[in-house]
């Protein structure tokens, strides 16, 4: 427990993303990027779940309008920062994943791909700016399978 939930709220959480020997080829030019998008496998998620009541809410939600980890397909997102490369190590700035998460890809944040001015944002409206989402951790959800 006391994960951050997401990215945003681990802005001072260093971490190193570390890929396996035959992967390190493809590191190649990646410190030119300020940020990486992270996805990830959620491997302590205890089961996947179609409707969940998400951290910023009472309310139970359909899964895939909310970030949950109680996925059908566990895989996460984080935006991280670079702070360095070294060898198959990246060390980086806003991990919110915990130690041993097995890493799915590495992409470049580019934001005039990547940062699009939404319209909506769902039930999330009117919650993320009141929430205290830079101090929410983890709460239990992510236990090991298998585990009581």
């Amino acid at each position: 427990m006391g994960a951050p939930i997401q990215s945003v709220s681990a802005k001072s959480v260093a971490g190193i993303v570390e890929v396996f020997p035959s992967f390190a080829g493809g590191l190649k030019d990646i410190e030119g990027f300020s940020h990486l998008i992270l996805l990830y496998h959620f491997h302590l998620s205890r089961r996947f779940r179609l409707r969940v009541t998400p951290f910023l809410d009472n309310t139970e939600h359909g899964v895939f309008s909310t970030r949950s980890p109680s996925r059908p397909n566990p895989i996460g997102m984080s935006v991280v920062e670079v702070l360095g490369v070294r060898g198959r190590k990246i060390r980086v700035r806003g991990l919110d994943v915990v130690d041993g998460t097995p890493l799915l890809d590495i992409k470049p944040y580019v934001p005039a791909f990547d940062a699009i001015r939404a319209r909506r944002v769902g039930w999330y409206a009117g919650r993320v700016a009141k929430s205290r989402i830079s101090s929410t951790k983890a709460d239990g959800r992510f236990v090991r399978r298998g585990a009581q």
